[in-house]
């Protein structure tokens, strides 16, 4: 049986890793590559590398920390490929077949396409033709609305005309691999994920979804795969604030049953 993934994101904005609270505050945490080291040598079996700078600017104005400044993102996804230890996939400002390219050159295993495979339906299938489709992952931004998700584009700024089902449905049917589901409302909060979302879209597709947005605790992973047909559980600001965090929340699902990889326990004897 396949394994179901324990997946850490991590934001980068203007150079520095950041927290996401509701898709609008960011709390610096460090350098691009820092929490990537730790993060690997956890063990995490994936790991979800996402710009959400707004403007070109990287610069992180330090060059005290025993990492080279970079000024911009392509470099910083060179330097992550380096020193991590497990696929990554890689996102924000995949605009062209020639970003997903630059990227992929860069070191990532896969690319997260967000708004312009919400503005352009083709560019998924054009995507997946040219890379294959185990390369291509779409991210979908959910927010509650009068009582029903819809998904919103530019990082969670503009309402669309779609419900996550839906988009879920277009998107595989154009060939994406993979969905990543994030609750706009959940994001940060810690509080668990939007349970109802994720059994939404989990049920809509037979492509593997990945849950994202809202987790505190690690009971709030073993909560998705036990009430939803997710295949993986992403988050992002729990796992940079707890020594040994993905080896501890993968242990704690291990020793609930989940069909999870087994922790390497010896690593942190």
């Amino acid at each position: 049986m396949k394994k179901k993934r324990m997946i850490p994101v991590v934001l980068l904005k203007n150079g520095w890793i950041v927290q996401s609270k509701s898709f609008n505050n960011y709390q610096n945490l460090g350098n691009p590559i820092t929490s990537v080291k730790r993060l690997s040598e956890w063990a995490s079996d994936e790991i979800i590398y996402l710009d959400i700078t707004d403007d070109e600017d990287y610069d992180i104005r330090r060059d005290d920390q025993g990492y080279a400044n970079r000024n911009n993102f392509l470099d910083i996804i060179r330097d992550v490929s380096e020193i991590a230890f497990m696929p990554i996939t890689v996102g924000g400002k995949i605009r062209s077949l020639q970003h997903i390219e630059q990227r992929l050159e860069s070191g990532a295993d896969k690319v997260c396409i967000n708004t312009k495979a919400i503005n352009d339906l083709g560019f998924v299938e054009m995507a997946a033709k040219e890379f294959g489709s185990q390369c291509v992952v779409v991210s979908i931004d959910a927010k509650l609305l009068n009582g029903y998700h819809k998904v919103y584009s530019h990082g969670g700024k503009n309402e669309t005309q779609y419900t996550p089902s839906e988009l879920s449905k277009i998107v595989i049917e154009n060939g994406a691999g993979e969905i990543l589901i994030n609750s706009i409302d959940n994001d940060g909060m810690g509080q668990g994920y939007d349970i109802e979302l994720l059994k939404q879209v989990s049920k809509s597709v037979s492509a593997p979804v990945i849950a994202c947005g809202g987790v505190g605790e690690w009971d709030h992973l073993s909560e998705a795969f036990e009430k939803t047909n997710v295949d993986a559980v992403a988050a992002a600001n729990i796992f940079h604030y707890v020594d040994q965090s993905v080896f501890l929340a993968k242990k704690h699902l291990y020793d609930l049953g989940h069909n999870v990889r087994k922790p390497d326990l010896i690593k942190f004897k």
